[in-house]
């Protein structure tokens, strides 16, 4: 922390000493190191609405006084974001911004789309809610389409609000199916922030002591940082250690994220999951694959994550960017394991909402419309071939990995111990800011950026990005 610190102490003094430039601490830096111009953003012909509003300052204070205290903030300085169109975001003074996060991978077709805004709008002056006491077209539609994406007989949609929903859901599916407690989760997953999946979260800086259940955290099949490489049969005996050691032999469930977002954007080991998914149906549990981050064609190669293991799960949840933006999540599962829920009442007040249905569709009809899994796919491939090329000239750049436009930059002061370049990660965060590129942190010791942009995201904007880091770190 002191190293931080004073590194960014050093950025924020040189800031502070020029007047020159919109970006003053680029500047010195620049006069220091190199008399290269930094790169420039994308052009964007987009005419912005005047901003009116509060200041960044006030907002902040407003926000420190009535909001909890548990909420952080990105950045020294916190952004006051005004408005939004596709991949960029402008802030109260009207800077544009690249952004490589989408309000942490949930706008998946850019922001404030015009067919999704238009089906929300619609739908919202002749119905905002009603629940599903009543029939409404509007959810059966959804349903029906988003059933028409998955594979085998997942055909039976639950809808929620969020993500730590859809998985406190699922998670109970699995307990009732099974009549088994016993969840079996990875070490460095992210499910949730609510009672029961915070339990399934493996990261310590998202936990609090409370008592977690029935849980298992087992080895987390890390290729890069796992004690086995890419080896997914080893990672795989290990949950077949846990279930003969530290259970009945029976389990209710195993949940995994295919790739892996909070935890800074690890793809599983090859061949991990279908080892896996037999070992735990042998066992007699269920298979919850979480897609809340690489569902909806973001990972290029497939429109679901758990496809690039060659699996088919019992229960799949997602969140995020099935809904752009809106407060929206789902379970689907098999008309099987959805009986269970029959024998009592199960409700969700808002899930499936006529507004929040008709923009979820519209979100499932743009994105075959625009062919939004094969532009992650071709933008993700240059992405990612021209960050492994920038790894090969900076030694702080440990690891280049993920697929489509759900990447991982991992940052490292020594590539033989992987040492987590925490200081150094948190100058460049600010770094690239002030360059004009909002990107993600991820990883227990955020060290990882997390590249994952609204899937409008194009070659010149991962250029810019891309040029932008090596600029950056050029200037450590």
């Amino acid at each position: 922390m002191a190293l931080q610190r004073q590194l960014l102490k050093r950025v924020v003094h040189r800031a502070s000493s020029s007047s020159r430039i919109h970006s003053p601490a680029i500047t010195i830096l620049r006069s220091d190191y190199s008399t290269s111009s930094p790169p420039q953003l994308p052009p964007f012909d987009y005419q912005l609405q005047p901003y009116n509003g509060p200041s960044a300052d006030e907002v902040f204070q407003k926000r420190k006084k009535f909001l909890g205290p548990s909420l952080f903030h990105f950045y020294q300085k916190p952004l006051n974001i005004v408005e939004g169109k596709m991949q960029y975001l402008f802030d109260e003074t009207g800077r544009r911004y690249l952004d490589a996060f989408a309000g942490i991978v949930t706008v998946s077709c850019g922001h404030c789309h015009p067919d999704i805004l238009n089906a929300i709008n619609e739908q919202s002056k002749l119905l905002q809610h009603a629940t599903t006491i009543y029939l409404h077209h509007a959810i059966g539609d959804f349903a029906e389409a988003l059933a028409a994406k998955m594979p085998g007989n997942l055909k039976v949609v639950y809808f929620v609000n969020s993500g730590s929903e859809a998985n406190e859901l699922a998670m109970m599916m699995a307990r009732l199916y099974t009549g088994s407690l016993e969840m079996i989760s990875l070490r460095n997953a992210y499910h949730g922030g609510s009672s029961n999946t915070i339990g399934l979260t493996a990261l310590n800086t998202w936990k609090y002591p409370l008592p977690q259940g029935e849980i298992h955290h087992v080895v987390n099949p890390d290729p890069y940082r796992g004690v086995f490489g890419s080896d997914g049969s080893m990672y795989a005996k290990d949950v077949q250690d846990h279930i003969d050691y530290g259970t009945s032999g029976k389990v209710a469930g195993f949940i995994a994220e295919t790739i892996q977002g909070v935890g800074g954007a690890v793809e599983l080991a090859p061949g991990y999951l279908k080892s896996v998914y037999d070992i735990v149906r042998k066992a007699g549990g269920v298979c919850i694959a979480d897609e809340v981050q690489t569902g909806f064609g973001r990972t290029g190669s497939h429109y679901w994550g758990f496809q690039t293991q060659d699996v088919v799960p019992d229960i799949v949840t997602m969140a995020k960017g099935i809904g752009n933006g809106l407060p929206l999540g789902a379970v689907v599962t098999t008309p099987e394991i959805a009986s269970v829920l029959a024998t009592k009442i199960q409700f969700n007040t808002f899930g499936g909402n006529p507004v929040c249905s008709a923009g979820g569709l519209a979100v499932l009809n743009v994105i075959d419309k625009e062919r939004r899994q094969t532009h992650c796919a071709e933008v993700g491939s240059h992405l990612i071939q021209r960050l492994k090329d920038l790894q090969q000239r900076h030694d702080i750049i440990g690891d280049v990995r993920g697929r489509g436009l759900m990447v991982g930059i991992e940052l490292v002061t020594d590539r033989k111990d992987k040492t987590p370049a925490k200081a150094e990660t948190a100058v460049l965060f600010e770094q690239l800011r002030e360059l004009g590129i909002l990107v993600g942190k991820g990883g227990l010791h955020g060290n990882v950026f997390r590249i994952k942009p609204p899937m409008c995201f194009t070659k010149d904007d991962a250029d810019f990005l891309v040029d932008a880091l090596d600029y950056s770190i050029s200037r450590l």
